[in-house]
């Protein structure tokens, strides 16, 4: 049985740990507000660059002058998997959701025969992936020092996708992040980027455009897919960064929940441990009158 000196100890360590698990999700609740307003701010804009992407690749269909990016290679062999998770932890299972998925996509492409590569961004997948899948990371990039996202750190990403697709290196191309839904729910999405996808392409293909394009569909696609994938890729960036504040958040308020139950249970047992100890004292001095 612990002594008295050792529960109240513990008790104080509990309290400190609480007092630190309460301001960071006072601090993470303050960020969440604008990480999530980025994210809802970007998302218009990405469905909309989408959905003209789209109609100009219905028209273009499978011509043989479509640019790679939304033709792709012709093959299906090499994989290159964009995994975004967070720089730091302590926030539920963010980080391990989206590694899992990678994981089991990761699972599912070598079961086929498809050759595997793995680009990191984030901290924390590299070191989920690296346990398990180390051959298999070809590149790294770090955000560590980036206090709020930009659109040029989704630029830099996208042009390292971009040069290894143009030298080759891969055929398909998918990310995977983390979508806001709210605080407490986050899902897990993989969204293929190159060759270029969209769903409500294939039902308008055939059907007659209302707009007549200068220059031809195929040059204005190839202005504005290197575009389309970075906005991809930001709004992944985005959505992962309030995704990430919404975990935190919660986490760490499960955790200032879970530290005050520690400490009532930890006080009723420091205060029956101090009632045995009287009670023993009280015992020893009547026995010893008695004794006189």
């Amino acid at each position: 049985m612990p002594s008295l000196k050792d529960l109240k100890t513990r008790i104080e360590s509990v309290k400190s740990t609480r007092k630190i698990t309460k301001a960071m999700q006072m601090v993470a609740a303050a960020k969440l507000r604008r990480a999530q307003e980025a994210a809802e701010a970007g998302r218009p804009y990405a469905e909309k660059m989408a959905a003209v992407i789209g109609g100009l690749a219905a028209s273009v269909g499978g011509s043989d002058s479509a640019p790679r990016l939304l033709a792709g290679t012709g093959q299906d062999q090499t994989h290159l998997l964009v995994v975004m998770t967070a720089e730091r932890g302590l926030c539920g299972g963010f980080n391990s959701s989206i590694a899992r998925l990678a994981k089991a996509h990761i699972a599912e492409l070598t079961a086929q025969g498809k050759t595997v590569k793995v680009l990191t961004v984030g901290k924390k997948g590299r070191e989920q992936l690296r346990r398990d899948y180390a051959n298999l990371l070809i590149g790294h990039v770090d955000l560590s020092e980036v206090k709020r996202v930009g659109y040029e750190n989704a630029a830099a990403i996208a042009k390292d996708v971009m040069a290894r697709f143009d030298a080759g290196e891969f055929d398909v191309a998918t990310i995977f992040y983390n979508r806001f839904q709210s605080v407490i729910s986050q899902i897990p999405t993989a969204q293929q980027i190159i060759p270029a996808v969209f769903e409500d392409a294939a039902e308008d293909v055939g059907a007659e455009t209302p707009y007549d394009y200068e220059p031809s569909e195929e040059a204005i696609l190839s202005d504005l897919l290197p575009i389309g994938v970075t906005t991809q890729i930001f709004t992944a960036l985005l959505e992962n960064g309030a995704s990430e504040q919404g975990a935190r958040m919660s986490a760490m308020d499960n955790a200032t929940r879970n530290a005050g139950d520690m400490i009532d249970k930890l006080t009723i047992e420091f205060n029956r441990s101090r009632q045995a100890v009287i009670t023993n004292e009280l015992i020893e001095i009547i026995s010893g009158a008695e004794a006189l």
